[in-house]
This record gives C-alpha cells, sequence and structure tokens, in this order.
C-alpha cells in the first residue's frame, strides 16, 4: 500500500500564532501514528514560522523505531541564528529520508521542482552526504519533469512528483492532462530506477484518483488539506479516512 506520510507543518503555524505548546506537535503525531499512518513530515524553513529545528530533533526522538521520518527542505539555504541548514538537521536527527525542495527563503509553500540538468553538479555532493548518513534521498520535481535519468545518476532513490497543479485541475474540472503529465513521469521515473512519491494540495476528494494513475506509487506527503479536514473530522478519523482512499 502507499504510505501515507503526514505533514504536520499547519500545526505548528496554528501552535505558532498563539505562543506556546499548543497545539502540541508530538501529540498531534502520537496521534497520526495511533490512526495508522506510515511516516511524519516536515518542512524547516529558515524564518521558523512553522516547524522549528527543536521540532525536528523532539520528533525525532518520538518516531525511531516507529514510522518513518521526512524532512523537507532547501540544502542551499544558508543556516543563521536559529537555524543550522538542512543538512546540519539530517546530520543530527538522522530522518528516514530527505526531500530535497528548491524553494526560496520568501516562498509561502514549495510550488516549482528542481530542474534536474541545471541543478545535478549542486545536488550531487549533498546527496552522496545524505546518503552516507543513511537517508533516502527524494528530489521534488514537476509533473512533466525531463532528465529524470540525472536524479537516478546524482544517486537520489526517489522523486516526489509536485502536485500542486494537478489539484487545481482537479478542482476545476478537467484534470486529464494534468493527471497523465503525473502519471507519464512516474512512469519515466519508474523506468530510471526510481520509486516516486507524491505531494501538495492532495485531499481526500483528489487522492484517489491520482493514486489510481499511478501504479506502485510508493509514499504520499499530505498537510495542509489533512490537516484543514480534520478540523471537521478530527485529526484520528482524517488519517483513517486517508489511510482507506490509499487501500
Amino acid at each position: 500500500m502507499t504510505l501515507l506520510s503526514v505533514n504536520l507543518n499547519k500545526i505548528a503555524v496554528l501552535r505558532n500564532s498563539r505562543g506556546g505548546h499548543e497545539p502540541d506537535i508530538l501529540r498531534a503525531a502520537q496521534t497520526c501514528i495511533e490512526a495508522g499512518c506510515g511516516g511524519i513530515t516536515v518542512h524547516p524553513r529558515p524564518d521558523q514560522r512553522h516547524i522549528r529545528p527543536d521540532d525536528v530533533r523532539a520528533l525525532a526522538a518520538l518516531l525511531r523505531g516507529r514510522v518513518e521520518y521526512n524532512i523537507e527542505g532547501n540544502p542551499f539555504a544558508a543556516a543563521r541564528a536559529g537555524y543550522p541548514g538542512l543538512i546540519a538537521l539530517a546530520r543530527e536527527v538522522r530522518p528516514t529520508q530527505v526531500t530535497l525542495v528548491p524553494d526560496s527563503d520568501g516562498q509561502l509553500t514549495s510550488d516549482h521542482g528542481f530542474d534536474l540538468a541545471r541543478d545535478a553538479e549542486r545536488l550531487r555532493p549533498l546527496v552522496a552526504e545524505l546518503r552516507d548518513l543513511g537517508c533516502r534521498v527524494s528530489l521534488f520535481v514537476d509533473a512533466g519533469a525531463q532528465g529524470l535519468e540525472h536524479a537516478a545518476s546524482l544517486g537520489a532513490q526517489r522523486v516526489e512528483i509536485y502536485t500542486g497543479p494537478y489539484a487545481e485541475a482537479f478542482e476545476a474540472g478537467d484534470v486529464r492532462e494534468a493527471l497523465a503529465a503525473c502519471a507519464d513521469t512516474a512512469r519515466r521515473a519508474q523506468q530510471a530506477g526510481l520509486a516516486v512519491n507524491a505531494g501538495h494540495d492532495l485531499s481526500q476528494a483528489n487522492l484517489g484518483t491520482l493514486r489510481a494513475a499511478i501504479p506502485g506509487l510508493a509514499e504520499v506527503s499530505i498537510g495542509h488539506a489533512l490537516i484543514g479536514e480534520a478540523i471537521y473530522e478530527g485529526l484520528a478519523n482524517t488519517v483513517r479516512n486517508y489511510l482507506q482512499i490509499l487501500r
């Protein structure tokens, strides 16, 4: 079955908006695990507007030996006060997977993948270091991305297809082209020896269609919609609903 990794960034946004410790990141992770999710995802950003480095460390202690831990981020973002950098965090906590994403400091959310031909040589030593740490490495790519063989030659084991355009097309009622692009990208990645993850704006409404179009889909990382739906349905119930879709 496709693994569900729950992204907890929005829990941290709510906590940070008020200060203090509520809602509690660790309690949210524990609830998701008890409901059956296979992984937890976080995306610490240099401005610490949601998940912070201390959250990354605390979650590592909670999750170790229980479920997969996926840390996302821009490996080229410089360290600064309070933020040691993505690779430094990976050295500390040794997550199951690191998903490298080419987002800038000021982006509201990730909205594009790597240009694999252009970025390959910058990525190569970082991928090698993460592999040496025992982390699986996934690269964030657009649906329709070319040069997927570059990802494999770098030593990456997976790509994560950016599904934002697919979700927008689904909502607009004409999903054929966007869905075909995701499916074709997945097929070409698998032919290059890469496993395929997917994420961004996936929801209970659109997940089943995507899952059916990508045989062998390894993992989906879902946060914004899942946390929003959980306001109405409860966090544990919402996680179980997603797992039922993936079955």
